[in-house]
């Protein structure tokens, strides 16, 4: 695994950007220079995360999000030499 985040990655399983590998890594993400805990997809490129939006779910009981825009920096919150 390299050693930078990708450009764009999910939490959904159904998304083609979902990578376990790297999210049991541990990937943090600052949103607009503050700490984000409860992002569900970023893109990097496009300056854009998704958030859930409080505890409320959809009708297939998916979390609801709200997308933001912004600069976004992701980073592994587990460096590569100590990871598996």
């Amino acid at each position: 695994m390299s050693d930078a985040p990708p450009d764009r990655l999910s939490t959904d399983p159904r998304s083609p950007f979902h990578d376990a590998a790297l999210l049991e890594r541990g990937v943090g993400v600052r949103f607009k220079g503050v700490e984000k805990t409860n992002v569900e997809e970023y893109c990097v490129s496009e300056g854009w995360v998704r958030l859930a939006a409080g505890n409320a779910r959809d009708r297939f009981g998916n979390p609801m999000t709200v997308k933001l825009k912004g600069a976004v920096e992701p980073y592994f919150r587990v460096p590569a030499d100590t990871a598996e």
